[in-house]
């Protein structure tokens, strides 16, 4: 069992080459380690294909693993990711949602590249492919690379501003798992659910309780705080939300590029010391050389 404290430099959400990061699992393992992680988690959307290279990479560095992935819900007519992280990346029943959960990315593709045609940006969906390799795994982050390397906005962040969002040109909803599926999932394969950054949903506060209290309810156990797209008056509401539902706190960069990203592997603050960590909860599942 790996000595895991409060103060763990634990990097609990990151992305590779397998969903829409830009660095393979093994050059992820290599960067986290030598930003100083100490337990690290890869969390690919909706796929588990990364997990064991991933694993294997970490444990040649001396660095501590958990098994992880992000998967896409669908919730009072939002898109939630739901981070399970201490799975068991072989488990049967997780692997089989995360397949039907994948299926409508391709034909949802298809359907953001016609409405991208529409105001003039032709050929999205085989710029989008070339980033992703594999219908199943396409997502808006695909087509945003495509759009910046068109020259049809500046960055990343300027795409999620004027395409891809509800609202906006390419926006195509989908219906994903539900709570109580990726929740029911995680829990099979022996892992903790976690609602991850919540600060970017945009819910009422009347919905965003019912999320919290529906999450619990199935046995949700964590929420992250420390997260990259949080700011600090987000990480305080959150701490405190993880101390009004009783949830664990996780923390973790939500990495996908060295450009792209706002906060690199292992640079994020440490959890506040009234909370608990989640990390604390799976030293059962950590994986240590």
């Amino acid at each position: 069992m790996v000595a895991l404290h409060h103060l763990t430099n634990a990097d609990l959400h990151s992305h590779s080459t397998v969903s829409d990061g830009t660095l393979s699992p093994a050059a992820l393992a290599a960067r986290a380690h030598a930003a100083g992680v100490e337990l690290w988690a890869l969390t690919d959307h909706d796929e588990l294909g990364g997990q064991h290279a991933a694993r294997d990479a970490a444990l040649s560095l001396g660095m501590a693993y958990l098994c992880g992935v992000e998967i896409s819900v669908s919730f009072a007519g939002q898109s939630v990711h739901v981070v399970g992280l201490g799975v068991d990346p072989d488990d049967a029943d997780l692997l089989a949602g995360l397949r039907r959960t994948r299926g409508g990315r391709g034909e949802r593709a298809r359907r953001m590249a016609e409405d991208l045609a529409r105001v003039g940006i032709p050929g999205a969906y085989e710029g989008a492919l070339q980033y992703a390799g594999n219908p199943e795994l396409i997502s808006r982050t695909h087509f945003g690379r495509w759009l910046v390397e068109r020259g049809v906005c500046a960055d990343t962040h300027e795409v999620f501003r004027r395409f891809l969002v509800e609202g906006k040109p390419g926006f195509v909803p989908h219906r994903w798992a539900t709570l109580t599926e990726a929740v029911g999932w995680i829990h099979g394969a022996g892992g903790i659910a976690v609602i991850a950054h919540p600060a970017r949903y945009r819910f009422t506060p009347t919905e965003e309780f019912a999320l919290f209290d529906a999450f619990r309810s199935l046995g949700g156990r964590g929420v992250e705080v420390m997260v990259g797209a949080h700011s600090e008056p987000e990480r305080v509401t959150y701490a405190g939300v993880a101390q009004e539902f009783g949830l664990l706190a996780s923390r973790g960069s939500d990495f996908h590029d060295p450009m792209e990203s706002r906060t690199d592997l292992g640079a994020l603050p440490d959890l506040p010391g009234r909370l608990d960590p989640v990390w604390l909860a799976l030293r059962h599942r950590v994986h240590a050389a």
